[in-house]
């Protein structure tokens, strides 16, 4: 059990968090456009930062605060020249902040610099002797300082919840109850009521936990503005090492989400944006040769679609190369000598475990981690991307999640003893395997209205244990490009599935990406579409007659 005080420190820690990414907001605005509004309010959350930490016991983090301030009012009086080294100062006054408090580093953080040499060139900067340099002489690089708190090393994770659905969550609880009550008693003098009188009391206490669960799912949605937030100083630290400049423009960032949504696709998103600047966007002088402006532009867009959430990377760069790719892919073995594909199969080489075009290793790419990590995360939460290129105009990476990772609309079927839940989503259509077609072994392919759809028995490929059904039926799924059956005994129908996540035991199943408890307390297997189709689609299979 947490004591009070690491109660307050995590709450202290939350709210620390949400003001240096409203001072980094501040900053960065501020650099791009100069005035005294973002100074405003960068120095309103300095100053409630700096009394917190004075009552939390983190010293160092007022005194940096109280010398940022005296900055920012010189800023703010346009007492002190305006340089790029310090708008580079103040974010790594922000990074100074987040580590001393022991949030970690976000987004483009830049670390390293002890406190006391960032108070002398704030100080410095104050004085307008400029914000660079190195320390002073005789001065080190590094201090000692007094030893502080130390924030735990589990992350507190918090969400802001508005009071009115609070109270609506406290209302639905209690007339739960009621219903559960009346239910109940009903239930023990079941001589009195007929079993249609029951059943309208069930349905009425099941009308109620619904409305509960569609109001937590409400509670867990944020915008997806969250994500998208680090990007801003991600990108202003990549245009400056890279020597490359790029425009950031966002679109749809009210658009809300699960919070864990948000959370786990934080990663994706940024190697697509650093994938963008090195490997997409050209050099100024390059995009001036081309007619272009020399300030590429990278676009986000968040939209709801199908009730899935669309999340678009967007640049104006160079786009895909095509020869590029196809001499990388047979030089690791991914195409054959003579073989060749349309433009969208060899753009799905980028995908590839391992596959990178870079020429050289840089800090933003070229160490062998490519585009698949990025696939495998979103597919883990049972999402997808896609690609569309054209060359000299630029590339666009459409990622497509679930609202939600807890709740899904499901499709149950049954082989042998055992169910297993489908993503509904990922459902096309659900046929019979004809006897003339049904051939033994884990795969197969079946003639779908004149086309060769392959299919995976997932009676092989679970190893149940049992004699065959006499009639089979095929499950059409999709997921990106691709298509695919899956052959099961029975079809069970659709409803909505909580799902659980499986141990670290269970997590290597292959095929398998959750569990969830059916109505009569078995457990059932949530599948995995992604692994599953590539099964199917890559596996050996006879030749139609």
């Amino acid at each position: 059990m947490r004591t009070t005080m690491e109660m307050v420190q995590a709450s202290f820690r939350a709210e620390s968090k949400e003001l240096l990414a409203e001072m980094e907001r501040s900053f960065l605005a501020f650099e791009s456009s100069p005035g005294p509004e973002p100074l405003k309010e960068a120095f309103r959350a300095v100053h409630t930062l700096k009394g917190n930490a004075l009552l939390m016991g983190f010293p160092a983090v007022a005194e940096l605060a109280h010398t940022l301030e005296d900055l920012l009012e010189k800023l703010t009086a346009n007492a002190v020249p305006i340089t790029p080294a310090l708008g580079t100062l103040l974010l790594q006054v922000v990074d100074a902040f987040r580590l001393l408090i022991g949030l970690g580093a976000e987004g483009g953080a830049q670390g390293g610099v002890e406190p006391a040499e960032l108070q002398r060139r704030l100080a410095q900067a104050a004085r307008g002797e400029g914000a660079g340099g190195a320390p002073a002489a005789g001065e080190p690089a590094t201090s000692e300082r007094p030893e502080e708190p130390k924030a735990s090393t589990q992350a507190e994770r918090t969400l802001r919840v508005g009071l009115d659905r609070l109270d609506r969550m406290l209302d639905l609880t209690g007339e739960i109850a009621i219903a559960r009550g009346r239910l109940t008693s009903m239930l023990e003098q079941g001589g009195r009521y007929s079993p249609q009188e029951l059943l309208a009391a069930h349905r009425e206490a099941d009308r109620l936990y619904l409305d509960l669960q569609e109001l937590v799912m409400k509670v867990r949605m944020v915008p997806i503005e969250r994500a998208f937030q680090p990007f801003a100083r991600t990108l202003r630290d990549l245009s400056s090492s890279s020597g490359k400049r790029v425009r950031l423009e966002v679109s749809g960032e009210e658009v809300e989400v699960d919070t864990t949504v948000v959370e786990l696709i934080r990663d994706p998103l940024m190697h697509l944006v650093r994938n963008a600047v090195d490997h997409g966007l050209e050099s100024p002088e390059v995009r001036q040769q081309k007619g272009k402006d020399p300030t590429g532009t990278l676009r986000l867009e968040a939209r709801h679609e199908a009730g899935t959430i669309v999340v678009r990377v967007e640049d104006d760069g160079a786009g895909l190369d095509r020869e590029r790719i196809r001499a990388r892919a047979r030089a690791v073995g991914l195409l054959g000598p003579e073989e060749e594909r349309e433009d969208a199969a060899l753009y799905q080489l980028i995908f590839a475990p391992g596959f990178s075009t870079a020429e050289r290793v840089t800090e933003l790419s070229g160490r062998g981690i490519g585009l698949d990590v990025v696939r495998r995360n979103l597919e883990m939460l049972r999402g997808s991307i896609s690609l569309e290129t054209k060359a000299g105009v630029g590339t666009t990476f459409s990622l497509r999640l679930p609202l939600t990772l807890s709740i899904i609309e499901g499709f149950s079927v049954a082989v042998g003893p055992e169910t297993y839940v489908l993503p509904l989503e990922s459902v096309l259509e659900c046929v019979d395997l004809p006897e003339t077609e049904r051939r033994p072994g884990p795969t197969g392919m079946l003639n779908l209205r004149g086309h060769a759809l392959p299919y995976l028995r997932l009676r092989e490929h679970f190893e149940v244990e049992g004699p065959p059904p006499s009639r089979e039926s095929v499950v059409v799924i999709s997921h990106g490009q691709g298509q695919a059956g899956l052959a099961v005994d029975t079809l069970l129908g659709q409803g909505q599935t909580v799902i659980k996540s499986l141990g670290r035991f269970f997590q290597a199943i292959p095929g398998v990406s959750g569990s969830a408890i059916l109505g009569n307390g078995r457990v059932a297997l949530v599948l995995d579409v992604p692994s599953l189709l590539r099964k199917a689609l890559q596996a050996p299979a006879p030749v139609l007659p």
